[in-house]
């Protein structure tokens, strides 16, 4: 698996298709998701194939945005399945790969370890003191892909999301849920 290389080639992609309305899936996002990815690898010491795996899960996680909004996630898949082989990764790897990234489909249902891990990463800002900016981002790129302009009506969809939204591995439940629980009030008494 040569991943040095794919990430490189990725990134520039991204860098350069992306659409500039994508104010929350840029490559930015898919940077912090990577990086998040890479400390969980070494705080739950991974082995360097699952290590592999899952940065290559977080990377590829978003590409199908390159081509589709909706049924990104699928999209992306087919980019792995076509990209993958040309950088050593096995049929296995993709499939697992393949994997990682529908994993992070709202709403989220991990069936392995490191799906349980992407996921996290993917969500990771919900517990962060970057929440209020990065929500603000969701909310522009959703009114230019969504036509969503009523800012109480985004606030009522960030309650239901929370109030949905589970971290499903023992570090966020411990250090992100918390944070996440407070947001959930604050919101909940916007809305009011």
């Amino acid at each position: 698996m040569r991943y040095q290389e794919l990430e490189k080639f990725v990134l520039v992609e991204l860098e350069k298709n992306l659409s500039p309305k994508l104010t929350y899936h840029g490559v930015h996002h898919t940077r912090d998701v990577l990086q998040i990815c890479i400390a969980h690898c070494k705080r739950f010491q991974l082995n360097q194939e699952n290590t592999t795996l899952l940065k290559t899960g977080a990377l590829m996680h978003d590409t199908g945005f390159l081509y589709t909004y909706d049924e990104h996630e699928k999209k992306g898949v087919e980019i792995a399945e076509r990209i993958l082989p040309r950088f050593k990764f096995s049929k296995r790897a993709i499939k697992i790969i393949s994997g990682l990234i529908m994993a992070t489909k709202v709403p989220q249902e991990p069936k392995t370890g490191l799906e349980e891990i992407i996921c996290d990463a993917d969500l990771d800002y919900l517990g962060r003191d970057d929440f209020y900016p990065i929500s603000e981002s969701l909310f522009e790129e959703l009114k230019q892909f969504k036509g969503l302009t009523d800012r109480n009506k985004w606030n009522q969809i960030q309650v239901s999301f929370f109030e949905s939204h589970q971290f499903h591995t023992e570090w966020a439940q411990k250090y992100r849920a918390p944070v996440k629980a407070k947001y959930l009030e604050e919101l909940k008494e916007i809305v009011k």
